[in-house]
């Protein structure tokens, strides 16, 4: 019997997590099938497999305990899968071949489902020596063009391309070049991008002092740290990147500062990791050990939660000991600490339930309060573990307590791991759950605010037409089974009515019992003043959370989506979206257009390095509805090499665009194409192969006569469609769906459609 609460969680259920043979025949014909079959497959490495089968059966039972996306896709399913979310890569050789090979490993560790993160601040600035060859550096810029490329290639295990994360230091030559570099909207839109901001440099940009930018020694700028605060707050406001990272914090806090130093994150950066670190994750879903939800007497079960985080842990120290890893060296750095990240969902949902606002100061100490329990029952579950099966194996009392981290605990878990030792070097994180949330119900993601209480969503039926269904959020389906449809009470907030300051206390609360770190987005409004801005910067700093990231509309990565007034709404939730009318649902036509008399278009040289003869591309455009759109190209060359390819190109093109509708496909097509025999570097920037090239020219032109936003954002505006369902939340373009549902959820955008999201 399906235990589902809502029918987009079984159909995120049956896309994402249901084990089926290689032409879809279903394997797992129940959720509780998958549950079993993860149960089975963590419990194989205990000495009394059937006695811990039952228990890991019954914390999945009813989505109490939500392992990552990737466990419960993969475990039980012997696929040459890893059931680890993400790494961080080995630290990048300041040399050519180094920098390939570590090239290669992403590239492997992507095909296998991983998402990764490196730390460019290793790799020489702009303009430096090459010794021996007579030659200046590119710069570490122009080597994450190279990853850029090579992650548009590399499809990720379920048919996800990788997600990956950039860091660099605040003191390096190169940071300003990074802070600007997505200011382009066509560069690095696989990457997401943070600062390593050190303690030094925040004491600068207080006392308003000099900064220098050196490497290896060397001084090369010195520059007014405030000045370099302010432009990276300046492209944050703009276009919502580059993230924060307080790394000097976050090495002082790490339980492991006696053995390794932490230089960059996991993609949505909840997980600070060493080289070759690996980010396991799970989460305890809040929402569903709440008694008595919206009664007097409402609270969450403290024994239920306590075992139940027990199970959990249990369970994840076994994931460490089942899954399979891309890189020996992954699981090694994995086998020697033993890390994981139990984090929470559901939390909103959960103080909504107990009758609190999210962001006041009540629903901040309660979230501090669970997170609290939650980390003791962790810490003393992994030393009963230790007990058990031994500690990790690089475990040093004297070190591992001096942590900042293990001198805040309680003593009698400090004392406890003095003398048994402890199973996991790491414990806590609080992870992206967006996907794995709409799978358990549509629970509140993370320590996320409810984002939308209810919306539409259309769904593709089997003959082809669509129909709607009112996807509700937990909390408020289950006021709505008490209470009927009546007006939500007063302490119902979204994430749209938080001041970012609400956001801030939440974050900060979290984090004093989470040893690694959070992936949250802090909502601001379009219209919120630079200075206010900055100052939410500065209060993530001054309340000791690890990183910051914010989402404000813009022009770059768009609008957060919002939703339209209704008996259900939140009080003072917007009533349109200002964007809602832009966009539309594309009607494609079943005849292609007419091709005018004369038209009008432009024509582009490409030099491909390779090739003795250039390649011109015309591009024509027709105009409709007052609005230009892409009609034809016509693709040519002297070298008689390229003449059939062209030709076909040419033809497939242009039929492609005379059909109307979305055509921006195309692009990413082309781009994506990578030529085994290897790229060229065409005007500073590394093109993997000349089609590549090709829908680089004309993506350029598509943006230009302003059909496309920008490469990743869909249209810009399309005179062929019509609006559908104006009041409905709307975003970019999801790249797994179409659909515009893609929103901004802990610092990742995740499609509300399918579940798509970048960082999982």
């Amino acid at each position: 019997m399906s235990r589902f609460a809502a029918p987009i969680s079984e159909q995120i259920w049956d896309m994402k997590y249901r084990f089926k043979q290689a032409d879809g025949t279903p394997i797992d014909q129940t959720v509780e099938d998958t549950w079993r079959r993860i149960a089975r497959d963590l419990a194989q490495v205990e000495k009394d497999p059937d006695l811990w089968e039952d228990r890991f059966y019954a914390a999945l039972e009813d989505f109490k305990y939500l392992p990552a996306g990737r466990i419960t896709a993969g475990a039980g399913t012997a696929r040459q899968v890893t059931l680890f979310n993400c790494f961080v890569m080995g630290t990048i050789p300041d040399s050519m071949g180094g920098i390939f090979d570590m090239l290669k490993e992403a590239a492997l560790t992507m095909q296998q489902g991983g998402g990764i993160g490196y730390d460019f601040s290793t790799i020489r600035p702009k303009g430096a020596e090459v010794t021996g060859v007579a030659a200046d550096a590119s710069g570490p810029l122009s080597f994450m063009d190279v990853w850029d490329a090579m992650c548009r290639t590399i499809m990720s295990a379920g048919s996800r391309r990788g997600a990956m994360m950039a860091t660099m230091r605040c003191d390096h030559p190169d940071i300003e070049d990074f802070i600007t570099a997505k200011s382009d909207p066509a560069r690095l839109r696989m990457f997401n991008v943070s600062v390593l901001v050190t303690d030094a440099f925040m004491e600068a940009v207080k006392a308003d002092g000099p900064w220098e930018l050196q490497f290896d020694g060397r001084v090369y700028h010195t520059v007014q740290a405030r000045d370099l605060w302010n432009k990276i707050m300046q492209s944050t406001y703009d276009y919502a990147e580059p993230g924060v990272i307080f790394i000097d914090r976050i090495n002082t806090a790490n339980n492991l500062n006696y053995v390794e130093t932490i230089a960059a994150t996991n993609p949505c950066g909840e997980q600070p990791l060493p080289p070759y670190g690996a980010c396991l994750l799970g989460s305890i879903n809040l929402a569903r050990l709440v008694t008595d939800p919206f009664e007097a007497g409402a609270e969450l079960d403290q024994t239920a939660l306590q075992e139940l985080v027990a199970t959990a842990i249990r369970m994840m120290d076994n994931v460490v000991d089942t899954s399979k890893f891309p890189l020996p060296d992954q699981a090694a750095e994995a086998q020697a600490k033993r890390r994981i990240g139990l984090g929470v969902t559901g939390l909103a949902d959960a103080l909504l339930m107990l009758g609190l606002r999210y962001g006041s100061d009540e629903a901040a100490r309660q979230t501090e309060r669970w997170l609290h329990a939650i980390a003791r029952a962790a810490y003393l579950a992994s030393v009963d573990l230790a007990r058990e099966k031994g500690a990790f194996p690089l475990f040093d009392a004297d070190g591992y307590l001096a942590s900042g981290s293990m001198m805040a605990m309680d003593k009698d878990v400090r004392d406890a791991i003095r003398e048994h030792g402890i199973r996991n070097a790491l414990l806590t994180s609080i992870a992206p759950t967006g996907t794995i949330s709409l799978y358990a119900g549509n629970v509140s993601s993370g320590i996320e605010p409810v984002f939308a209480y209810a919306y539409k969503r259309k769904v593709l039926q089997k003959d082809g037409s669509r129909t709607e269904e009112e996807v509700v959020d937990y909390a408020v389906q289950l006021w709505r089974d008490k209470f009927g449809d009546t007006d939500l009470p007063e302490h119902f907030v979204n994430a749209q009515t938080l001041a970012p300051s609400a956001h801030v206390r939440m974050q900060a609360a979290a984090q004093k019992w989470i040893d690694s770190s959070i992936s949250k987005t802090i909502n601001c409004p379009e219209d919120i003043s630079f200075e206010d801005f900055k100052d939410v910067y500065m209060q993530a700093w001054d309340q000791g959370c690890k990183g910051c990231t914010t989402y404000r509309p813009n022009d770059v990565t768009g609008s957060v989506l919002t939703v339209s007034e209704s008996a259900d709404a939140a009080p003072g939730e917007n009533a349109v979206s200002p964007h809602s009318i832009d966009g539309g649902e594309v009607v494609y036509m079943s005849e292609p257009l007419d091709r005018p008399q004369a038209l009008e278009g432009s024509t582009y040289k490409l030099k491909w390095p390779d090739s003795e003869h250039a390649i011109y591309l015309t591009i024509n455009d027709i105009v409709i509805g007052g609005r230009r759109r892409p009609f034809e190209v016509f693709i040519n060359s002297k070298n008689m090499e390229h003449y059939a390819w062209t030709l076909a190109l040419t033809r497939m093109i242009s039929a492609v665009f005379r059909r109307g509708g979305d055509v921006s496909f195309v692009v990413e097509e082309l781009k994506a194409v990578f030529d085994p025999r290897g790229g060229a570097w065409v005007q500073g920037k590394y093109i993997p192969s000349i089609l590549a090239a090709i829908g680089g020219v004309i993506e350029r032109h598509m943006v230009s006569i302003g059909f496309l936003e920008g490469e990743g954002m869909g249209l810009k505006s399309d005179p062929q469609a019509q609006v559908v369902n104006a009041d409905a939340p709307r975003g970019p373009a999801c790249p797994s769906c179409g659909q515009y549902d893609m929103q901004m959820v802990e610092g990742c955008m995740t499609c509300r459609n399918c579940g798509h999201s970048k960082c999982s």
